[in-house]
Parts: C-alpha cells; structure tokens; sequence
C-alpha cells in the first residue's frame, strides 16, 4: 500500500511540476495525513504567500458526505486560496 501511495504521489507530482514550468520558485512536499489539516499546517509553516487547488466540484450531497478539502483550507488557511475548478467539457468533446 506505501508503494502504491507513492507511485501515486510521483504521478501527481510529474503532472503538478508541469504545469508549474513558468512559475520560478515551486516547492512541493508529501506528506500523510488528513488532507485538510495537513495542507492548512504546511501553508503556515512553509510561510506559504498563496494557496492554489483544485475542487472536484462535488455536488451537495457528496460534499456533505465526504466534506470539502478546498472549502475547509479556504476557511482555515492563514493566506489568499484560490480555487480552480475543473473547466466543463467543450461542447462536442464529450
């Protein structure tokens, strides 16, 4: 199961560091734990000047289940989050 976390951890990583190419200073970490609690803890201790993430824009019903990741760090981060959302599929490109 470690390995398979961290297959999966330098997947995400690859794809992060690729879109991050024009950014100068990026700095990524992995880290285990409750995601919520764990990026709001290394935003503060990295001294992090803004937070960006993504949202799976669940509907109402999931994100009373599964709670919001996004919304939480948006609460509970001590900087600017910014949140993307996933862009619809073009009409045609379903």
């Amino acid at each position: 199961m470690e390995r398979y976390g961290q297959e999966v951890a330098d997947v995400v990583l690859e794809k992060a560091m690729k879109l991050c190419n024009s950014v100068e200073k990026v700095e990524t970490r992995v880290e285990n734990g409750d995601p919520r609690d764990v990026i709001c803890e290394m935003v503060q201790k990295l001294g992090a000047d803004v937070l960006v993430m993504g949202s799976h824009g669940y509907g109402l019903i999931k994100r009373a289940f599964l709670g919001s990741v996004s919304n939480h760090c948006a609460q509970n981060a001590k900087c600017p989050v910014l949140i993307v959302k996933k862009p619809k599929p073009a009409v045609g490109n379903q």
